[in-house]
């Protein structure tokens, strides 16, 4: 069955796992949701991720992260969806929490995190918010 939007399940996944505080989370594996997971990874918000060859597709692994009995991610919220694609200028790519959460963002250059794409100058597709 073919799905309409993989990073808003990837997404629900993650949040549905750390709800009811799950050490990993598994999902069908694509090089978007790989590039979301190791942002995720690089800003502190999941200890780890991989990506297994099981049967004849791929599935990507993710390991959550907690803090004294609570997820590290508190708000993950999908921000360009299929349905309306939201793209923003290196100005206009919205900050999250004034600076403390992370905006996802989907380049020229690659998905980085909003920090990244103003320093470089980019702008792009903003895929979602996490805090």
């Amino acid at each position: 069955m073919s799905m309409s939007d993989p990073i808003s399940d990837m997404l629900a996944r993650i949040k549905n796992a750390q709800a009811v505080n799950k050490r990993s989370v598994s999902m069908p594996a694509s090089k978007i949701k790989e590039a979301i997971a190791a942002v995720l990874k690089d800003e502190g918000y999941i200890k780890d991720f991989r990506v297994e060859e099981e049967g004849p597709g791929r599935a990507l692994s993710i390991e959550l992260r907690y803090v004294d009995g609570r997820g590290v991610i508190q708000r993950l919220h999908r921000y360009s969806k299929p349905g309306r694609r939201r793209y923003a200028g290196k100005e206009d790519i919205p900050r999250v929490l004034s600076g403390l959460g992370v905006a996802i963002v989907s380049t020229s250059n690659g998905v980085m995190t909003d920090r990244q794409a103003r320093a470089e100058g980019h702008g792009g597709e903003v895929l979602c918010l996490v805090a």
